[in-house]
């Protein structure tokens, strides 16, 4: 009854969410946008680039490729992403809407090199209203096994 959702432009998300699945025993499932991010488009230096364009625009809500089978199985939601301008890429926006979380628990997780969640989890908590959102965390894409197992089970209690 927990999926981990991930969203991974550059793969360091994905390996924090493999490992997180892995050490909870929790289905996994890779929120990949209809149109691939390429390294053009994650240009944050660019205000033109795809990135760029979607994260200044808070109703932006790129489309998502595959759905989660059946959503309702699930009682725990640990979602996953790199911090993008302080905050959760768009993409998870659009995850956020694509479900009913009602009754569920949204546990954010990010990976980053410097910068924090910021205010993702109020960000998610405001797209899904019935769901409780708990404020979530940043790893580094080198946590442990041990150190991310020991901060989900804190989380699910």
């Amino acid at each position: 009854d927990v999926l981990v959702a991930y969203f991974s432009a550059t793969g360091n998300t994905k390996s924090v969410a493999e490992k997180l699945s892995n050490v909870i025993g929790a289905d996994l499932f890779e929120i990949i946008p209809e149109q691939v991010y390429t390294a053009d488009d994650l240009n944050w230096n660019n205000d033109k680039s795809r990135s760029s364009v979607e994260m200044a625009d808070k109703n932006s809500r790129p489309k998502i490729a595959s759905n989660v089978k059946d959503m309702s199985k699930y009682k725990v939601v640990f979602v996953g992403f790199p911090i993008w301008w302080g905050r959760e890429p768009s993409i998870i926006d659009t995850f956020l809407t694509s479900y009913d979380f009602n009754g569920k628990t949204i546990i954010p997780f990010a990976t980053s090199g410097s910068s924090s969640i910021g205010d993702s989890g109020k960000n998610l908590q405001a797209l899904a209203p019935n769901a409780k959102v708990l404020s979530g965390t940043r790893f580094a894409t080198d946590v442990s096994a041990e150190d991310l197992k020991s901060w989900a089970e804190t989380q699910m209690q």
